[in-house]
């Protein structure tokens, strides 16, 4: 990228912002004021009156429901404003009506709502109300405690009471020395009574309520034309709107661009960011448009160079002359000082904006970085290990073909069916979680939790003894369960090294010495002290399984019974605390690793056993691998049932009925469940319902926790070791255009 400035008087100003808006090559700069002579520009004429006129359109298109739709580009007529004018009389009039309708319509609905419970008791609404001598209350609650609470209340003389439904009609006397004006109220204050205004009419219920129906019918109606008429409206003016929208969205940018300048009462002073390749496309473009009107310089370029670190090139001073310099003497001493300052004369020391290029395969996976923060232009761009190692963790933890398959689905409809980059970028990811899902669930023969695939594919078809490997959830294998832990945690000192080696990478920018400290040190540590621990020195106060994992007779086995001792020397006796204790190469390489860590940064001494903490992190992995597929294994065991053979392997009843265990092993196998298909058609009915969702839950908790699990070690422990992030996301100043044709 290169640091470019653009100098000239404020007449060229409009021509210039219009030629480099136009290219859509350029990151402009915000100046910061900080120049004496110059401040932020103000924006040119019009620049309110089009941003009025772009809030009304975005507010008609809301109004419209119009979406980005496919639109042939066109152009604008020049009496585009009148017709956005009627057109915008014409919605506002029709919104409002509908507006006025639906509330009118809401006001029926609960005049309708009302009414319903006196058409339940059967009783015209004129003989409810007009009483002097009595009090009518109709409302829901119990007959039987509003009778006997107003039995009970000695200012009611006689009541009587009507039902229908829930509903309750009262209508009772007060006494003649009754002195409070709401006596039936009072005497029904401890009792749970809704009461029900009753409406003011002399039709009965039915009729009442057919009057609002009509009514309702009628606004209804009125409602569809309008409804009719808008969509009408959309068909016919959404492509005149899209495009007006787009012109003065374009014409705001352009109107608003001297915000970032820098300018004088003649002159002003533009800088921004361009691909260097570009740096002679913006001369030929501003040349073509100004001539000799401006001054163009190249001011700085950052490139990278063999360590991955930005290297400034500062005063490159790849100008052109201005032709303005006998024209307008004031502001040419004000642009020469700018230009030839030395370096970026408005934004000092401004980092370079950042374009992520990714491999097509990996592009998808920015989404994720970016989440984080978008990449430094003077850091690596992690994306590419992302991409190499997030469906890798994803797919060892669900590890199943039946899931993997809906989520390549699942991700293939993201990526195809929105327009946001993110939805589609996610989708991405999901398809190639969904691959390694595939890829794994094709290792340990599983689809849906079933080990079908295993005994097709490499018992029956291809004769492997080895594969597929077991999860570790039946009984007799339960040293796969910690096998996997040991992988994880495998998985994690080998991840943990690719990031301390990036980190390595990276700073051998500021020298070797530097490297070698600051990130070797870690690399030191991290290995010297994993290696001590798979290491058979104090192999009796370590658990067996680390040694068990990969020997010959183990889960995996590699032949891999751990590392011999390598023993340099053990300290004396007589030294307290170490004596006797034998000091092995592993463990001198991680006090190597300590002492470059206390000489160059002291203060993280203090954390040298994350290299040890931060591998455990990565047992989740195996942590979440055997819950999820122990929640798939349930639900098949309650729908298939399963029985354990003599041998102690494990089996679901899906092709037999529980009987077929007793038929075939006597008494010498157990059957653990017998099965909702096996139990009739009622439990089989509920058993395919709790099939179904049962693996529709693992599915989406295969998102929320494998996903998130493997987000956090990327994040959290990865990341952290060589990335930083911060940067700028490169914005060019410019519009490409969809609907409208310049």
């Amino acid at each position: 990228m290169s640091k470019v400035s653009v100098a000239g008087s404020k007449g060229v100003m409009p021509a210039v912002i219009e030629t480099i808006h136009e290219l859509n090559l350029v990151h402009l700069s915000d100046y910061d004021g900080s120049w004496a002579g110059f401040d932020n520009g103000n924006p040119i004429e019009g620049a309110e009156d089009a941003s009025e006129k772009l809030v009304t359109v975005r507010a008609l298109e809301s109004a419209l429901d119009l979406s980005e739709e496919d639109t042939a580009p066109g152009t604008i007529d020049d009496d585009w404003e009148e017709r956005l004018e009627r057109i915008r009389t014409r919605i506002n009039e029709l919104d409002d009506r509908r507006g006025e309708i639906r509330d009118e319509l809401r006001r029926l609905e609960e005049r309708i709502d009302r009414v319903a419970p006196f058409a339940e008791l059967g009783i015209d609404l004129d003989l409810l109300s007009g009483y002097e001598s009595v009090d009518v209350l109709v409302g829901e609650g119990s007959v039987d405690d509003v009778e006997a609470a107003l039995a009970a209340d000695d200012d009611v003389r006689a009541f009587e009471t009507f039902t229908g439904g829930d509903t309750v009609a009262v209508v009772a006397a007060p006494t003649e020395d009754a002195d409070a004006d709401n006596v039936v109220d009072d005497a029904l204050v401890g009792v749970e009574f809704a009461r029900h205004p009753i409406p003011e009419t002399d039709k009965s219920p039915e009729a009442y309520v057919a009057d609002l129906e009509d009514r309702k019918r009628e606004l209804e109606s009125e409602l569809e034309e309008i409804d009719a008429e808008l969509a009408e409206i959309k068909d016919t003016e959404g492509s005149f709107l899209l495009r007006v929208e787009e012109e003065l969205s374009i014409e705001v940018q352009r109107a608003e661009a001297p915000l970032q300048f820098a300018t004088s009462d003649r002159a002003f002073i533009a800088e921004g960011w361009i691909p260097s390749d570009e740096y002679d496309s913006l001369v030929d473009a501003l040349r073509g448009a100004v001539g000799d009107g401006v001054v163009i310089e190249e001011l700085e370029r950052a490139d990278y160079d063999r360590h991955g670190a930005h290297s400034h090139t500062e005063d490159v001073q790849k100008g052109t002359p201005s032709a303005a310099e006998d024209e307008e003497d004031v502001a040419d001493d004000q642009q020469q000082t700018a230009v030839t300052d030395g370096g970026s004369a408005v934004t000092m020391g401004d980092e370079p904006p950042t374009v992520q290029d990714n491999p097509g395969p990996a592009k998808p996976f920015e989404v994720l970085v970016q989440a984080v923060n978008q990449p430094k232009y003077s850091e690596l761009d992690p994306t590419i290990f992302l991409f190499l190692t997030f469906p890798a963790f994803f797919g060892f933890m669900i590890g199943d073909v039946g899931y993997g398959i809906l989520y390549v689905a699942i991700g293939a409809y993201m990526a195809t069916q929105f327009d946001s980059k993110g939805v589609t970028s996610l989708g991405g990811v999901a398809i190639w979680a969904g691959a390694f899902t595939i890829l794994f669930g094709i290792i340990y023969g599983e689809i849906f939790g079933l080990h079908v695939l295993g005994e097709v594919l490499w018992h029956d078809l291809l004769n492997v003894e080895l594969l597929p490997l077991n999860k570790g959830l039946e009984p007799g294998a339960a040293e796969f369960a910690l096998g996997w832990m040991v992988v994880s945690v495998l998985a994690g000192i080998v991840h943990l090294n690719i990031g301390y080696v990036l980190d390595f990478y990276e700073n051998l920018s500021h020298g070797l010495k530097d490297a070698l400290f600051h990130s070797g040190s870690w690399l030191l540590m991290l290995n010297g002290i994993w290696i001590w621990i798979f290491s058979e020195h104090g192999a009796g106060s370590k658990p067996d399984f680390l040694f068990e994992t990969f020997a010959s007779d183990g889960p995996f086995p590699i032949g891999f019974n751990g590392f011999p001792e390598m023993g340099l020397f053990a300290f004396p006796e007589s030294i307290p605390v170490l004596g006797g204790f034998l000091l092995t190469v592993p463990l001198l390489v991680f006090l190597i690793g300590l002492v470059m860590l206390v000489v160059s940064e002291p203060v993280e001494a203090v954390e040298a056993l994350d290299v040890v903490v931060n591998v455990f992190s990565y047992t989740r992995m195996g942590a979440v691998l055997l819950a999820k597929a122990g929640m798939a294994f349930v639900v098949n065991l309650l729908f298939f049932g399963a029985y354990e053979d003599p041998d102690g392997a494990f089996h679901f009843l899906r092709t037999h009925e529980p009987s077929y265990v007793a038929e075939t092993y006597g008494g010498e196998a157990t059957v653990i469940f017998d099965g909702l298909m096996h139990s009739g058609t009622a439990a089989l009915v509920g058993g395919l319902v709790i099939l179904v969702l049962g693996h529709l839950v693992v599915l989406i908790l295969g998102v929320t926790s494998a996903g998130l699990q493997a987000v956090r070690l990327e994040y959290v422990e990865f990341f952290n070791k060589f990335y930083e992030g911060g940067g700028d996301n490169y914005e060019p100043f410019g519009h490409d255009r969809t609907y409208s044709e310049d």
